[in-house]
């Protein structure tokens, strides 16, 4: 499936962001499955950007690969700030990138529950110094949901860039 215009834009803002401060990008999706990776590397040159991406679907997967703890999990799920958070830091220690972008959600159309409701996504955004995370929910179906999910993250990607000019 072909990248959303507006994410394959946002995308490109990135890399020429990240291109330009020689920076590196790590990702750790879940409820996206990769559409932001995807999007990145769907641009020719974003080897010089982008580390790696992390696609941790299960609590096991985020547990084993980006070290998130077993008991946080337990404690808050998987669509939980402290859970996103942890996500965007273990990504970090995980890879050689100096920024980290997480996102976890309920994309639908079930999954969800009146405390954590189809369309809530939760994201991190990581520059080893600082983690700055946003819970949001998201109307529409499945697709329009990771959709959004991902131009939102990317979108914060760029405000965490533009602070450390400040």
């Amino acid at each position: 499936m072909p990248t959303d215009s507006v994410v394959h834009q946002l995308a490109i803002r990135v890399g020429n962001k990240l291109r330009d401060e020689r920076l590196t990008l790590v990702t750790a999706e879940s409820c996206t499955g990769g559409m932001v990776a995807t999007a990145i590397t769907d641009i020719s040159g974003s080897s010089g950007w982008f580390e790696r991406g992390f696609v941790t679907y299960s609590n096991q997967a985020k547990h084993e690969t980006i070290g998130v703890p077993a008991d946080m999990l337990d404690k808050h799920g998987a669509v939980s700030e402290p859970v996103a958070r942890a996500m965007a830091e273990g990504a970090l220690r995980n890879s050689r990138a100096q920024v980290s972008l997480a996102i976890t959600g309920i994309a639908g159309p079930g999954g969800g529950t009146k405390e954590k409701p189809v369309g809530m996504v939760v994201f991190a955004w990581s520059n080893r110094l600082h983690t700055a995370v946003e819970t949001l929910v998201f109307k529409g179906d499945r697709e329009q949901i990771r959709v959004q999910a991902a131009a939102h993250s990317l979108r914060g990607l760029l405000t965490l860039l533009d602070e450390k000019e400040r």
